[in-house]
């Protein structure tokens, strides 16, 4: 009997037939360029990287994959769009970057695989395109070591975040693709917090991630109302 994959067909394709765009900063992944030494300082800054055994969950083109695995850490990149992979590893060739390898399997399936196999988890961006979110933490769970630290983003779901990271983003400013995220499959902090806690994470620090549409700068702040980041580690 065929295991079920936890992802959507349609998220997959949407982010699939942008692949060939992952590395232009000015293309739609413009923003994940803008926020991505944010959160690259963010984790480091909590968990010094280098030395570090390294899973990026759902890493798309690899632009934070790639990044970590330049501060030093060895990385492995996951996701199941075929064609952002293909991106990563050409990308990692062209750039000459060390100690980065990509993968197409569910972290379900290397959980299995790999149980707490790595010192550090990083799952961005990806928990609101999935059809079963709390699936994803506890396999994040599962293969982080004991003390290890598990890091996520993504965005709450309330009216400010709707009119910020949907309307504004994608239909007034068109930051992203219209369609790119879905206002049901959102999540609150508290639903995270609460499906870290049943897969034995301990938050440890919580951030929000604001954005100036007039300068068009993003900054780390204590607002979570729309943007946020959620570090956790494992229970020894």
């Amino acid at each position: 009997m065929r295991e079920t994959v936890n992802a959507d067909p349609a998220e997959l394709n949407k982010f699939s037939e942008l692949a060939h765009r992952w590395w232009d900063p000015e293309s739609e992944f413009r923003p994940l360029h803008q926020i991505n030494p944010l959160r690259l300082d963010w984790i480091h800054g909590l968990c010094q990287l280098s030395g570090k055994r390294v899973l990026d969950v759902g890493c798309g083109g690899g632009i934070l994959a790639d990044a970590m695995a330049r501060k030093g850490a060895d990385v492995t990149g996951i996701d199941l769009a075929s064609k952002a992979l293909r991106v990563a590893e050409l990308h990692a060739l062209e750039a000459r970057t060390a100690n980065v390898q990509y993968r197409e399997i569910s972290v379900e399936a290397l959980a299995k695989e790999q149980p707490a196999g790595f010192d550090v988890v990083s799952c961005m961006e990806m928990l609101e395109h999935v059809p079963s979110p709390a699936s994803v933490v506890h396999a994040c769970s599962e293969l982080v070591k004991p003390g290890g630290w598990v890091f996520f983003s993504t965005i709450n779901r309330n009216a400010k975040a709707f009119m910020l990271a949907i309307v504004g983003a994608e239909y007034l400013l068109n930051m992203l693709p219209r369609g790119t995220h879905e206002y049901a499959r959102l999540i609150r902090p508290s639903e995270l917090a609460a499906n870290c806690r049943s897969a034995g994470l301990d938050i440890q620090k919580t951030k929000g991630l604001e954005y100036n549409p007039l300068t068009r700068r993003y900054w780390l702040s204590a607002d979570t109302s729309v943007n946020y980041l959620l570090a956790t580690r494992r229970a020894t």
